[in-house]
């Protein structure tokens, strides 16, 4: 059995992230086998038993994870000059408090805090923004198999075989893609279920088929719902919730 680095192993385990992983070790928070582990790129055995200290255990419990409800017109990431940030709607103003969570708002909250995602400018709906790292790699890892659920409002006429070629068949950027799964709620609006998210897939698959997509809401990513959350609020994944 080959050794492997420490953080690799932490972030494997869902311990945190590896980025935090490295933190903890050089602040001396992380112990295998009860010894503490202070220098970077230790490899240890995966059969290792690796403890964090109370001190690291904090700090992950304290670590936020925000659900908004992006409007139109706001860009998920970085923006360019002119374009507004999903994350200027995070405030104390705009939290909705449903009975979920006591968490109550703090300008800590917004330290660290990054999309797990993108949602498109001319997207709405679901938007993650977590401080966690082991919901980032959960949501967006490599691995990741979460699905993300859209209803989509199309243009266009949908043949038996367009509807086929949605859910498995078609191609971006040369590579194929993931089966989906889509099926037509009335005559002008389809949802989606995907467990990839390639740069505005819905809407280039839409334009594949002959359709164009006039409308875009994500409503689900996992077994968390958009559910009753307004447009443009936002509020805390509690506790108990998981995707």
């Amino acid at each position: 059995m080959e050794k492997v680095r420490l953080s690799k192993l932490m972030s494997a385990q869902g311990l945190c992230s590896r980025r935090e992983a490295d933190t903890y070790i050089e602040q001396g928070l992380v112990y295998v086998d009860g010894q503490q582990i202070c220098e970077l790129g230790t490899k240890i055995y995966p059969s290792q038993k690796i403890v964090l200290d109370r001190v690291a255990q904090a700090k992950q419990d304290q670590q936020v994870t925000i659900l908004l409800n992006k409007p139109v017109g706001y860009v998920s990431g970085q923006p360019e000059p002119g374009y507004k940030p999903a994350l200027s709607l995070i405030g104390h103003d705009s939290c909705f408090y449903p009975d979920r969570s006591t968490l109550r708002f703090v300008p800590q909250h917004l330290k660290n805090l990054a999309p797990a995602g993108r949602l498109d400018i001319d997207s709405q709906g679901l938007l993650v923004f977590t401080q966690d790292g082991r919901v980032a790699k959960q949501l967006i890892g490599e691995h990741s198999q979460i699905e993300k659920e859209y209803l989509v409002r199309i243009t266009g006429s949908l043949t038996p075989k367009g509807l086929s070629l949605l859910n498995h068949g078609l191609q971006l950027d040369g590579q194929a893609l993931k089966p989906a799964r889509v099926s037509r709620l009335n005559q002008d609006q389809l949802r989606f279920i995907l467990q990839e998210g390639k740069k505005r897939q819905i809407r280039r698959m839409c334009e594949l088929v002959g359709l164009n997509v006039t409308g875009l809401k994500r409503v689900r990513i996992g077994r968390i719902r958009l559910a009753d959350l307004p447009e443009g609020k936002w509020r805390y994944l509690a506790k108990h919730e998981t995707f």
